[in-house]
């Protein structure tokens, strides 16, 4: 029999767990609930690492955790420091017992690990420090500092650590100070709890660690390899490294690269794979997730993140901002979304903005479809890197001056706008797996050899200020591909009876049609029915209170396109994996209906907005 379990600030863990005699931690009903049990969290701040003890066996029978419905319910992961001290040289200082940290004193334990790149030589650390809830920077170096900016720094000596912190002209006694404490707030300790429900709760100010693919990948809130977990309705912020985990639990590899030294992190996380399937990774026993409707910002690596555990899961309708944008550290796993082996996950309906990389998407990124998100002021948008399709990205708006990296190939890009450069690469280096369609099995392994894209019936503008050796406005990059796979075909056989090496000699095919180029972006030399135009677009994407909005100027030969519907049939299958684009469920996929959710005409419109035309159009986008 399901049952109802209470908490509140004025209850007590000795009690019952009844509305009328409530526990006084969330974690006393964590260890209790069980399959079908609802634990209501009543208002209040409650300062401690939730870890349930038990899942559930069924989606029918799911664990929810929930704040009370019209209820403020805020978990942290830190505590409040008081009776600060100034020094002669406008400094302030405090300690506190080491005990209370428990077995990991964030102040020690660095942000490190595999493809970590700064800072190594000065050392940033998990710890935090926060002045009425703003996080202030670590100090590494004086040189670092701007004038008048805050700044923190830590001694851990055998018994207490010591903070020194320079809290500007604000007096530390007067307001609220708080330091990391925890790594976590939610978070099982256990591997396959699945079936839970985290509802409605504010979650902050973590310790979490470095979250590369080869480790543990610790957040604010994780599911710890699990399955069918909701995470929805919240407000998570100031992690130090990953505010959402849908990732990698510790069996299948520890940071082994920059631990030992011995093979390169590409290697260990190839092994990491393959262990992981070894395991037991699948779609019957991980993954399927949901995380929807969540305000995530103010963390240092990720929004969201995941490597093999966020495969078949759906992220939606949230908004995730200020990821990786304080450059404290560098490494090559920060992004508002980061997933890796993400197999038929999608991504769609969120506002992504104001991050280093508004979303990175690596290694089997297989049958994802990443659609109707908008994505502005990122430094940024989105990367494809190391997979070999299918992967659909379609109805977009990246407003980034560089939108894309593409490092990936089979890529199906429809009705995106993309206001900035592209800029594509093969990597020829790295063999990485693919897999048979909607399935963790493992088809075989393949390089990037490039192109084998589909671009059909998008918009492509320029708002680089600047000519880029990298980056492109849009797609001539492709020039040199064929335009059928027959031809491409043609071109290997010329090079006689050889294997792999002839194959690499050959840019693969590229597919495209029914694109808008504006602002003297380029096209493909072989594209059919484009429309290029030096018109200046003027492209902005506009915050105001009510929310955002579009502005654009098309030349009045956009109007003149002739596109059409595109569908499974139409895209065909990549030439490594030979798997067709379609739904995660089987069925065909058919683009007809628009970024706004409105019903698309028997010959569509270019671009991510049914009915855009000619002159200058602003249209609102996204409602706060």
């Amino acid at each position: 029999m399901a049952r109802e379990y209470h908490v509140a600030k004025h209850g007590n863990d000795k009690n019952k767990g009844t509305y009328e005699s409530p526990f006084l931690t969330i974690s006393k009903a964590a260890k209790l609930a069980d399959e079908g049990d609802t634990v209501i969290v009543h208002e209040g701040e409650y300062r401690e690492w939730v870890k349930p003890a038990n899942g559930a066996r069924t989606n029918a029978h799911r664990i929810t955790y929930t704040a009370a419905e019209g209820e403020k319910v805020i978990i942290k992961g830190s505590e409040i420091l008081a009776g600060w001290t100034k020094t002669e040289d406008g400094k302030w200082t405090a300690s506190v017992d080491n005990a209370i940290f428990g077995e990991e004193n964030p102040y020690e334990t660095e942000v490190n690990g595999d493809w970590m790149i700064r800072s190594l030589d000065h050392p940033c650390h998990t710890g935090m420090v926060y002045l009425n809830g703003k996080a202030l920077r670590e100090i590494n170096s004086l040189k670092e500092i701007e004038e008048n900016e805050m700044f923190w720094d830590a001694k851990v000596e055998d018994d207490k650590t010591v903070f020194t912190v320079f809290f500007g002209d604000e007096d530390p006694n007067e307001g609220l100070v708080e330091i990391n404490v925890r790594k976590c707030c939610f978070y099982p300790e256990k591997t396959g709890l699945n079936y839970i429900t985290v509802r409605g709760f504010e979650m902050a100010q973590c310790a979490t660690t470095w979250a590369p693919p080869t480790t543990e990948q610790f957040g604010i809130i994780g599911t710890h390899w699990s399955k069918g977990w909701i995470i929805e309705n919240n407000i998570i912020h100031d992690a130090r490294c990953s505010a959402v985990s849908l990732g990698k639990e510790l069996s299948t590899g520890d940071h082994e690269a920059s631990r030992y030294h011995r093979k390169p992190g590409y290697q260990t996380q190839l092994e990491v794979v393959f262990k992981a399937k070894r395991m037991g990774w699948s779609r019957e026993t991980i993954g399927s997730h949901i995380v929807r409707n969540n305000v995530i910002y103010d963390c240092g690596q990720n929004g969201v993140v995941g490597h093999l555990g966020s495969a078949f899961s759906e992220i939606y309708n949230n908004e995730i901002y200020n990821i990786g944008s304080k450059n404290e550290y560098f490494g090559y796993e920060i992004a508002g979304i980061k997933l890796h082996a993400a197999i038929d996950t999608q991504v769609h309906h969120n506002n992504i903005h104001h991050c280093s990389m508004g979303s990175w998407f690596d290694w089997q990124a297989q049958g994802i479809h990443l659609y109707n998100n908008v994505y502005h002021h990122n430094f940024k948008d989105f990367w494809f890197e190391v997979t070999h399709g299918p992967h659909i990205v379609s109805n977009n708006i990246f407003g980034a001056k560089y939108c894309f990296l593409n490092a990936a190939q089979g890529g199906a890009y429809v009705h995106n706008l993309f206001c900035g450069g592209i800029y594509r690469y093969d990597v020829i280096e790295r063999a990485t797996p693919y897999h048979y369609a909607h399935s963790t099995d493992i088809k075989g392994t393949a390089v990037v050899y490039g192109a084998d894209d589909r671009y059909y019936n998008n918009i492509f503008l320029n708002t680089m200020t600047s000519p880029s050796t990298q980056y492109f406005a849009g797609t001539a990059m492709y020039n040199g591909s064929p335009a059928t796979l027959e031809e491409y075909i043609e071109r290997v056989k010329k090079h006689g009876k050889g294997d792999v090496e002839y194959f690499m000699r050959e840019r693969q095919p590229a597919y495209m049609a029914h694109n808008y180029y504006g602002d003297g972006a380029e096209a493909f030399e072989f594209e059919r029915d484009s429309v290029m135009t030096e018109t200046a677009s003027g492209v902005q994407i506009i915050e105001e209170e009510d929310g955002l909005y579009l502005e654009i100027t098309l030349d009045e030969r956009f109007e003149t396109l002739a596109t059409d519907t595109i569908t499974t049939e139409y895209l065909g299958v990549p030439r490594i994996t030979e798997e067709v684009y379609e739904n995660p469920d089987g069925t065909p996929i058919r683009i007809d209906t628009d970024f706004l959710g409105k019903a698309r005409g028997e010959r569509p419109t270019a671009g991510p907005i049914e009915g855009l035309c000619a002159g200058k159009q602003r249209i609102k986008i996204w409602n706060k």
